[in-house]
């Protein structure tokens, strides 16, 4: 393994602790205490497990960085008196669904960034843990993206996807079906520039199977911050082009996708 400054860096140690922490609760799945309620529409769920786990993340970061804002998507913001400038972004179980359903494919999710003088949000450090799968992911600004299998202990470099004539697609749907016939719309016009698609039920691993090359491209239209936070920096530090969204709700791609025939409702 080359040398990694980013395991060592310290805004990424505390991405990777407080992702770490919220995998820890999802590792303790027993759907005897799922607890389910549906959040925005049918099959939106959010269950105990998702509460317990962004209760988990949170205090890790507050007991190293108890002057950092933090957002995230079961509770409200936190803003401290004396404010740092720096904000979490926390999706504690990103892929509820496949969890429910014991699909492996869900995980937490930990990004931070700090506020520039335009306005604008830079990313800085972020992790991913997806406790099924026993893998992380994480990443720092102009460090690199890594992967961490848990399993073996061995620590990667991602590249990204390289272009090819079998490119695959990941992409995902919203709960609302008017909103689902657009994306299909959309997809129909991506298709023709990719041989198929992977519909994986987690924005923030579609984006890190971007990083390590087994996705070419992602696309999803109207998620959350706290889904892409993380993902999407892990993504661009392997030197593939990403987009985030421009407001609520937007487009969301990362990889070797013609951004042109990403276009809005």
């Amino acid at each position: 393994m080359e040398n990694n400054k980013a395991a060592h860096d310290p805004l990424v140690l505390v991405a990777r602790r407080a992702a770490a922490a919220g995998a820890e609760v999802l590792s303790k799945r027993d759907v005897e205490r799922f607890n389910v309620d549906e959040k925005s529409a049918a099959g939106d769920w959010v269950t105990d497990f998702d509460r317990a786990a962004e209760e988990a993340i949170r205090a890790t970061i507050i007991t190293t960085r108890p002057n950092d804002e933090l957002t995230g998507e079961e509770y409200p913001s936190r803003k401290p008196s004396n404010p740092s400038g720096y904000r979490w972004s926390i999706d504690p179980l990103d892929g509820t669904t496949n969890f429910v359903r014991n699909i492996a494919y869900y995980c937490s999710s930990v990004g931070v960034c700090q506020k520039q003088e335009d306005g604008t949000d830079l990313w800085l450090a972020a992790a991913i843990v997806a406790p099924a799968l026993q893998v992380e992911y994480f990443a720092g600004r102009g460090l690199g993206a890594w992967k961490h299998d848990l399993r073996t202990k061995k620590i990667a470099k991602l590249a990204g996807p390289v272009e090819s004539d079998a490119k695959l697609l990941g992409t995902g749907f919203g709960y609302d079906a008017q909103r689902r016939g657009f994306q299909l719309g959309v997809l129909e016009e991506l298709l023709p520039d990719f041989v198929n698609i992977r519909r994986i039920g987690s924005a923030a691993l579609d984006l890190c199977l971007v990083a390590e090359g087994s996705l070419d491209a992602y696309a999803e239209f109207g998620t959350q911050e706290y889904d892409w936070a993380a993902g999407a920096l892990i993504a661009e530090e392997t030197g593939t082009p990403v987009g985030r969204p421009v407001g609520y709700p937007g487009w969301q791609y990362a990889g070797l996708v013609d951004t042109e025939k990403l276009v809005n409702p």
